[in-house]
């Protein structure tokens, strides 16, 4: 039987939600559940087998020839094992070896969430037809993914492109991961709101001191709020500059919670990545927002897997 189906996940701290994906990127079944994260490895895993099990139960299943995974992180794609920060139970946990075993043996392909993003923007998304490209999330962390060459480019353990901790700021701020002024620790959204905080801000009459609350204040105007975005802002534009100085991508792809400022966020991080992309093979550089919004991880996940279609996988293509 033609294996032209993908199955995808996408796991995360809130939740682990799965879907049966074509070679167009069709979603022809999807499923989810919440993510017990503060509960035992085992519990987690329940519900990551749950959402397979009802992917199986399908009639379309006989169909799917490999499945594709998109986590938080860190991920260890060479040991097929996960430990995302927000899933504390999941320390190295083996989640390839689990996922394989479940589904009776299938191919299963292990990435990051931002590696996820940016297949997805590759094959569907704003990067589409780019064969040199940067995805990032730019939400309560940074992370990023690279298209080289017109090929997803995973790097061994499936984490290349993590721009969140390239360091702007040498006598910055200590950052969770040991550092000091990471991309991440300046420009996630907790950050920009911790910022406008500690400068003055005071939120709205509903009490909300988030990301969102910060750039709508900083449409209608106030400074310090702006201050914050303009900040993250030069921090993005620096980590993106020094990226494609390293690697000569020609377009930066953003998406996450914090890209729903849109030009609050977009504007200033244009204006300074002229100050920071001054190279002459750089400077024609674009930035633009994702599009694939909410599926990305599902998307990439399934993109990132199509390749290791077992039995008559090698004679189907995912085709944008």
């Amino acid at each position: 039987m033609l294996s032209d189906l993908v199955a995808a996940l996408d796991i995360g701290g809130t939740k682990i939600a799965g879907a049966l994906v074509d070679g167009r990127g069709g979603m022809l079944l999807r499923t989810r559940r919440a993510t017990p994260a503060r509960e035992g490895a085992e519990t987690v895993m329940g519900a990551v087998e749950a959402v397979l099990a009802e992917l199986a139960a399908s009639p379309l299943w006989p169909r799917v020839g490999a499945v594709g995974i998109g986590s938080a992180g860190p991920v260890d794609a060479s040991a097929g094992t996960v430990s995302p920060v927000n899933v504390p139970a999941w320390r190295n946990f083996p989640l390839v070896e689990r996922v394989r075993r479940a589904t009776g043996g299938l191919p299963v392909v292990l990435v990051g969430d931002g590696v996820a993003m940016t297949a997805a923007e590759h094959w569907q998304g704003a990067a589409r037809g780019h064969d040199n490209a940067l995805c990032m999330v730019v939400s309560t962390g940074v992370g990023g993914g690279l298209v080289l060459g017109g090929r997803l480019h995973t790097g061994p353990t499936g984490n290349a492109g993590h721009i969140g901790h390239i360091s702007v700021d040498m006598d910055g701020d200590p950052c969770a991961c040991g550092a000091r002024g990471c991309v991440e620790r300046i420009a996630s959204g907790p950050h920009i709101a911790a910022r406008a905080l500690e400068n003055g801000w005071r939120p709205g009459p509903d009490g909300d001191t988030t990301a969102v609350a910060v750039a709508a204040a900083a449409r209608a105007g106030d400074p310090i709020a702006t201050a914050s975005f303009e900040r993250a802002a030069r921090a993005l534009a620096a980590g993106i500059a020094a990226t494609a100085t390293l690697v000569e991508i020609d377009i930066a792809v953003i998406g996450g919670g914090v890209a729903g400022a849109g030009d609050v966020l977009f504007a200033p991080l244009r204006r300074s990545l002229r100050d920071y992309a001054t190279l002459s093979f750089v400077r024609r550089l674009t930035v633009t927002p994702a599009l694939t919004g909410a599926d990305a991880g599902l998307l990439g996940a399934a993109a990132a897997a199509a390749p290791y279609r077992r039995g008559t996988a090698a004679e189907v293509t995912f085709t944008g």
